[in-house]
């Protein structure tokens, strides 16, 4: 297809400016910066608060054993997260480059440590991550249809097919689409937020305390048994980040993006603990044991006969926390393209809608495919396992990168033991379960993990290219198909 003249607007305004995004000027095919202020903090508490708030409670009260360590494990994953963002703040204002983890590996410790991150978010963490969300979003739709008993499998799983593939059209349409939806479901679910937090505060006045009282009696904490614990509140916490996977659309990010963690955390760090407290005021722990459905339950509880609230924005909740995650995930697909590191066609950029509409397409495809496994626990612990090697890297990269890159402009800087905390705490987490609760699915991951030099060696490092018959007309078929070009820095070369 013949590719529109594009113009190099960093050379023509200079470093660091940008074109606003109602100037008259022609936009050209590259990421436009459209996110603010209160877009970022919508994004952070939009992906974070999400399926894990209402999934992960009972899981975590098991492995606990006790409402006491229960609550001192969701504040505790509170914190690690708020460390965790302000290591990544410095992170994306030293090196602002839409990809999350991937700039920063590829900075740090070079292109195979970078690769295999890149591998194993595009096929692992990111879709399953997105598969599980909307596995949730699929459950907490399917319950008032199906009173009294478990929803059918196979109608869980389509109706999760279903929200796949809208989230990813929308996302793949417009990038302000995507962020209009993710603003209009973050107001939404912050309003069950409050129903709930509201209701616990209304039933903790009344006296319903019982819960709380002896409330570390009966616990049972071992080292695999925490580990687990913070796995299912740290799954709920996860998106911290994610404002980083999309720094270049950032408006203003040495500004905006640690703005935007330093008011988005500490709002889903309160909310989450409030919650699990009015779960425990309206519930006995047995209750929530037993629950199939603890939002369900509570709302059973609290609201009755307006008991569809619950579900109905629980629904709300896990949608946009899937929104959020394929608008940034879909970037470091992106990302991956334009280094080299995947296939060049996954770097293109819609002409018509300025989106990377490739990367999408191919993210909500893989994540088709993880809603097979019934398992979200199982997912869950594969997920946070891979996860957390990749952040307790990359953040050990930060602290490489002060000996090593003391150049880079650094316009937040945490002090050092910030980053090193965060760095053993990411050690334990990942050595602990192996240790405490061995099981076959870490092994897995670590062998798919290293299963990515058998591509990067001969593809990426020798660059071995794909015959030219056979991959030529399958890039130009794709690029008249959904309209796409390479990035403008590409074609300028």
């Amino acid at each position: 297809m013949d590719e529109p003249r594009l113009r190099n607007r960093k050379g023509e305004h200079g470093k660091g400016d940008t074109i606003s995004v109602q100037s008259k000027e022609p936009k050209t095919t590259s990421l436009q910066k459209e996110v603010g202020l209160i877009g970022g903090i919508s994004m952070i508490v939009g992906t974070v608060i999400g399926s894990g708030i209402f999934i992960s409670p009972k899981s975590v009260l098991s492995n606990v054993g006790a409402v006491g360590p229960c609550l001192v494990i969701w504040a505790f994953c509170g914190v690690l997260s708020t460390l965790g963002a302000l290591c990544f703040a410095e992170l994306g204002t030293m090196i602002t480059k839409s990809g999350g983890e991937y700039p920063y590996l590829l900075e740090a410790f070079g292109p195979i440590p970078a690769y295999l991150f890149s591998w194993s978010s595009l096929l692992v963490i990111k879709p399953s991550a997105f598969a599980i969300i909307c596995l949730g979003f699929a459950e907490y739709v399917s319950a008032p249809f199906y009173p009294g008993c478990e929803p059918p499998t196979v109608a869980v799983k389509c109706l999760a097919a279903v929200a796949i593939l809208t989230i990813t059209i929308v996302n793949a349409l417009s990038v302000k689409m995507g962020s209009y939806v993710q603003n209009f479901f973050a107001a939404a679910k912050m309003i069950i937020v409050i129903i709930i937090i509201i209701s616990g505060i209304v039933y903790l006045a009344q006296g319903k305390t019982q819960s709380f009282e002896n409330s570390f009696e009966g616990s049972k904490i071992t080292v695999g048994s925490f580990s687990l614990a913070l796995y299912n509140g740290l799954f709920a916490y996860d998106g911290w980040n994610q404002l980083n996977y999309i720094t270049e659309e950032l408006r203003n990010p040495y500004r905006n993006l640690p703005l935007s963690i330093i008011i988005g955390i500490p709002v889903v760090t309160f909310s989450y603990v409030m919650i699990n407290v009015a779960y425990f005021a309206v519930m006995t722990p047995t209750e929530l044991l037993q629950s199939p459905a603890v939002a369900v339950t509570f709302g059973d509880r609290v609201l009755y006969p307006a008991t569809w609230v619950v579900p109905l924005f629980v629904a709300f909740s896990t949608l946009g926390a899937a929104n959020g995650t394929c608008f940034t995930a879909g970037r470091l697909v992106y990302v991956a393209g334009r280094e080299g590191h995947m296939l060049k066609i996954l770097s293109y950029i819609s002409v018509k809608r300025l989106t990377p509409a490739p990367a999408l397409v191919f993210y909500g495809i893989v994540a088709m495919i993880y809603i097979i496994p019934a398992d979200i626990n199982t997912l869950i612990n594969y997920f946070s396992f891979a996860v957390w090697i990749f952040y307790g890297l990359a953040i050990l990269g930060l602290i490489v990168m002060r000996f090593t890159r003391k150049e880079l402009k650094r316009p937040i800087k945490i002090p050092i033991f910030i980053p090193v905390i965060v760095v053993l705490i990411s050690i334990y987490l990942v050595v602990a379960p192996i240790v405490g609760s061995p099981a076959w699915e870490y092994l897995y991951c670590v062998i798919f993990i290293f299963s990515g030099l058998i591509f990067y060696f001969p593809f990426v490092h020798y660059k071995i290219k794909w015959p030219q018959k056979i991959t030529k007309p399958i890039t130009m078929y794709l690029q008249m198909l959904m309209e796409v070009v390479p990035p403008e820095e590409e074609l300028e070369e």
